[in-house]
């Protein structure tokens, strides 16, 4: 099976290029605009692709014939979405255009050839009035983040594709070179060095480690599963429980944590307050087993260890 994997600089795009590497059963292409910037160079092959560009997309499709694309390539930056919007259309939903496009129109050329495109999406989709959610809730996006991500779902659903949507939520874990924070590593860090810090104690997730989506999509990869999943981690918690869990896993001062309120915090856009996912379907229908929240931490504990040597 050839599984193309775009982003795969990016958190969940590394996570799955090292768990198809060697795969004898899988031949694993990634890509990404620029250079290959994994530690692991070996045992899978790459290309540099800008998923915003039409002609370098249907290239790079047509050169592979991939069985299966993994978008996992976005602007995920929330905040940065609302300021830059035409930045974030054409990478969250001219992007993924080109791509189906780009399939659809190699289907048509050969009819054996049928490829399955698997989406990455996003609980922002939602308003948070309530959580957690299945998959047959009824988005409702309150930033414009979120309203790229749901055209994203819209185009994918209308094309001629075999196709999965895999919406996740709060996505923590380590990439190579560490230049990327998540909320583990921000409450440690924070509270290692004596800081105090403001957590929301309004906002509710089902926290998601990246490992564990990885899996969530290879099973769908492998399964050729069509339609929705929810792929996200099993424990629901306040983001402020969220802090304390971290705080209390490595022993740090929890009086550091100052609970607050999302309306005080100043951030350009929106975010729901309550979603989290119910994993009910994908636990069933595709044999998703994620790890808790402790667990999590722990992996990344050793991760951290791992790269320190």
């Amino acid at each position: 099976m050839k599984i193309l994997i775009t982003g795969s600089n990016g958190l969940l795009g590394q996570k799955l290029v090292y768990k198809l590497r060697n795969r004898t059963d899988v031949t694993c292409i990634a890509t990404a605009r620029g250079n290959n910037r994994l530690a692991k160079q070996d045992g899978y092959s790459y290309d540099v692709l800008d998923i915003t560009d039409s002609e370098n997309v249907n290239q790079v499709f047509a050169k592979y014939l991939p069985d299966v694309v993994i978008n996992t390539a976005a602007m995920t930056n929330v905040d940065a979405c609302e300021t830059e919007k035409e930045a974030c259309w054409a990478m969250n939903v001219t992007a993924v255009d080109n791509q189906v496009k780009a399939l659809e129109i190699l289907k048509n050329k050969n009819p054996n050839y049928h490829p399955h495109f698997i989406h990455l999406s996003t609980d922002f989709i939602f308003d948070g009035t309530h959580g957690p959610l299945d998959e047959n809730e009824t988005p409702n996006p309150l930033s414009y983040y979120a309203e790229s991500k749901l055209a994203a779902e819209k185009i994918v659903q209308a094309s001629a594709l075999d196709w999965a949507i895999a919406r996740t939520v709060l996505v923590f874990g380590i990439v190579d070179n560490m230049s990327r924070s998540n909320i583990v590593l921000w409450v440690k860090s924070n509270l290692e060095q004596g800081k105090v810090i403001n957590v929301v104690d309004d906002q509710f997730r089902t926290p998601t480690l990246a490992e564990d989506l990885a899996d969530g999509c290879i099973l769908i990869a492998q399964k050729r599963a069509k339609g929705i999943y929810n792929i996200s981690g099993k424990d629901f918690y306040s983001i402020l429980e969220l802090a304390n869990v971290v705080a209390d896993y490595y022993k740090l001062d929890k009086s550091l944590i100052k609970p607050s309120k999302s309306a005080d915090i100043k951030q350009p856009a929106k975010r729901p307050p309550i979603t989290g996912f119910i994993i009910d379907k994908a636990k069933k229908e595709l044999g998703y087993n994620p790890h808790s929240f402790t667990e999590g931490i722990k992996i990344l504990e050793e991760q951290i260890n791992e790269m320190s040597k």
